[in-house]
C-alpha cells in the first residue's frame, strides 16, 4: 500500500517560544519514505533531533508571529502482520533494555492502579490473547466523544467515564498491558481510513520478540498506518509541544491511499 500524506498546521505565536515540532513520517523497515517534505514559516533555524527509540525525528525551532508548517510525503507500507492472538508474552528478566521503560506507570498511563482489575478480567489469559481481549473490552465499554477529555486526561479518568477520543483508548490499553506485565508505548502516526482525518494515537505492545501495532479505538486500518513516534504516553508524543502560548488559526491533516 502507497500513502500519500497532507499535513499543515497554522499558529499564531504572541511572543518568542520554543517549539518541538513530530510530524515527520519515520524511515522504517516497514514503511519506507518515497518523498517527504516539511516546510516551516514563522521561525528562526530548524535543529532536527532523533524521536525516541530511534523511531523517527523531532525539530526544534524557535517561532514568533505567524508560523506555519506543511509537510506532504508518500510512503509505501510494507507491513507483515502476524495474528496478535497467537504471540507470545516476553517474560520480564528476558526484555530487551528498549522495552523495558514501557513496563512501568507513567504520567497518563497509571498501570500499578489497574492491576488488579486486570488481573480479574483477563487473568486467564496470556499474551497475545489478553492483549486482544483488553483491546476488545476497551473498544466494548468506551464511547469515542471529542471533547470528552482533555490535556490532562488520564488512563483512570477514561476508565471512569468510559468515553474520550483516541489518545484516551490508547493510554488505557497501555496501561492494562503494562498491568499484566506485557510492555506497551504510544505511537503517534497518521492512519488511512480516520475520521474525521487527524493525527491518530494508538498502541504498540511487545509480544514475540517484537513490537505489535494494536489499535483499541478501531479507526485505522493498522495497514495502513504511518508511524511519527513512540514513546510512555502522549506526553512524548505530541505533533506539536510548545513552551509558550500558541493560538490555533487552523490545522488539517489528509491521508490518501495512491497505489
Amino acid at each position: 500500500m502507497r500513502l500519500r500524506i497532507d499535513a499543515r498546521l497554522d499558529y499564531h505565536f504572541a511572543a518568542p517560544a520554543d517549539v518541538l515540532l513530530a510530524i515527520e513520517a519515520a524511515q522504517l523497515p516497514d514503511q519506507r519514505l518515497v518523498e517527504d517534505l516539511l516546510t516551516v514559516d514563522g521561525v528562526g533555524p530548524l535543529r532536527p533531533i532523533a524521536g525516541g527509540d530511534g523511531v523517527g525525528r523531532r525539530t526544534w525551532m524557535l517561532a514568533e508571529g505567524r508560523f506555519l508548517a506543511v509537510y506532504g510525503a508518500e510512503v509505501e507500507i510494507l507491513r507483515a502482520r502476524p495474528a496478535l492472538e497467537g504471540l507470545p508474552a516476553v517474560a520480564r528478566r528476558q526484555l530487551p533494555a528498549e522495552a523495558i521503560p514501557y513496563l512501568w506507570p507513567s504520567r497518563y498511563c497509571e498501570s500499578d492502579r489497574f492491576e488488579g482489575f486486570v488481573a480479574g478480567e483477563f487473568g486467564g489469559l496470556e499474551g497475545g490473547g489478553a492483549v486482544a481481549a483488553m483491546a476488545e473490552w476497551i473498544h466494548g465499554k468506551l464511547v469515542y466523544q471529542p471533547g470528552a477529555s482533555d490535556s490532562t486526561t488520564t488512563a483512570v479518568d477514561t476508565f471512569v467515564s468510559r468515553c474520550g477520543v483516541c489518545r484516551d483508548y490508547a493510554h488505557l490499553l497501555a496501561a492494562f498491558a503494562r498491568a499484566a506485565g506485557i510492555p506497551a508505548r504510544l505511537v503517534s502516526a497518521y492512519g488511512w481510513g480516520v475520521d474525521p482525518p487527524d493525527f491518530h494515537a494508538l498502541v504498540e505492545v511487545w509480544l514475540g520478540g517484537d513490537w505489535q501495532l494494536v489499535d483499541p479505538s478501531r479507526l485505522a486500518d493498522l495497514d495502513g498506518v504511518v508511524r511519527v513516534c513512540v514513546g510512555r504516553d502522549a506526553t512524548d508524543i505530541a505533533f506539536m509541544t510548545s513552551f509558550g502560548f500558541a493560538d490555533l488559526r487552523s490545522q488539517s491533516v489528509e491521508v490518501q491511499r495512491i497505489d
